[in-house]
């Protein structure tokens, strides 16, 4: 008994036609990866050009050097011949303080908003909402009016205080945020062990936070490092200036000395430069599903 096969002369050029449409497709697909290829390339470089701007003014030498090529010069005067060492080390000091103070309270806070339900919780929630919508710029004239009555006003610890006021709403927020990707089955695992409240959230939430932690930690960094409008209004001795108090105190009437403030640029890209690239690889993602595994 012979088989019967019954062609059908349509599947071939359908099949054709698919084959055509699926190589098309691919290459609109390669063309539409390499355009936004281009598009992120080429907003890179517009990034990149002032910062490589500055470190080569920088590292250009000066009208009154000797040197012929690139050299450190520029940097090696502001720190001999200003008070470029004590910027850095006021600006180290209350970034640091801003950091620390910042992450310690934020973090509880942060675990009471993503564990807590009720209407405390929702109305502190709501407060630090408002706060946080309001610009820095709309409390600075009563805080310096209060902080003068308290003798706060120039000097680093009326700074660092109205920083963290600053980076508190967020980095609560952030924190609350992070939180809430957590599970609480591993700390009711806790609980079932004997762990307490306290005893679990140091142990287990904080222990697989550590990438919210960071952020929160680089964010109160950054805003404190780089500020300039609380330290313009608070700061009046060169003493106790900050970096970008230095920076702008290079600014005369008529003159500007670009090689010092460009290499006093440099200086204070050098931290948030470091604190990356060292905190880089604490970043990860998956890590809080592995601590489910088997459960």
């Amino acid at each position: 008994m012979s088989a019967v096969v019954h062609a059908h002369p349509e599947s071939g050029p359908a099949l054709g036609v698919s084959r055509n449409t699926k190589r098309v497709l691919s290459d609109a697909g390669m063309r539409g990866r390499w355009w936004r290829f281009a598009a992120v390339l080429i907003i890179t470089a517009i990034v990149l050009v002032p910062i490589m701007v500055t470190i080569v003014l920088a590292l250009t030498p000066g009208p009154n050097s000797t040197s012929t090529g690139l050299t450190f010069e520029n940097i090696g005067y502001v720190f001999s011949e200003t008070l470029a060492g004590t910027w850095l080390q006021n600006s180290l000091v209350t970034t640091v303080a801003t950091v620390i103070i910042s992450v310690a309270v934020a973090a509880p806070a942060g675990y009471v908003l993503s564990r807590g339900r009720s209407k405390a919780v929702s109305g502190y929630s709501l407060l630090l909402f408002v706060m946080q919508s309001l610009p820095i710029i709309t409390s600075v004239v009563p805080l310096f009016i209060l902080f003068a009555a308290m003798g706060l006003v120039d000097n680093l610890v009326g700074i660092t205080i109205i920083y963290v006021g600053s980076t508190m709403t967020v980095a609560t927020w952030m924190m609350a945020a992070y939180f809430d990707s957590i599970p609480i089955s591993l700390e009711e695992a806790s609980w079932i062990d004997g762990c307490s409240v306290f005893g679990s959230f140091t142990k287990v939430v904080l222990r697989n936070s550590l990438p919210g932690v960071l952020s929160t930690a680089i964010f109160a960094f950054l805003l404190a490092w780089n500020d300039y409008l609380v330290a313009i209004v608070f700061l009046r001795s060169n003493e106790v200036f900050t970096l970008p108090m230095g920076v702008q105190s290079f600014f005369q009437q008529n003159a500007v000395d670009w090689t010092s403030v460009m290499a006093l640029a440099v200086v204070m890209m050098l931290p948030p430069v470091i604190v990356f690239a060292t905190l880089n690889k604490y970043f990860s993602v998956g890590g809080i599903g592995g601590s489910l595994a088997g459960r």
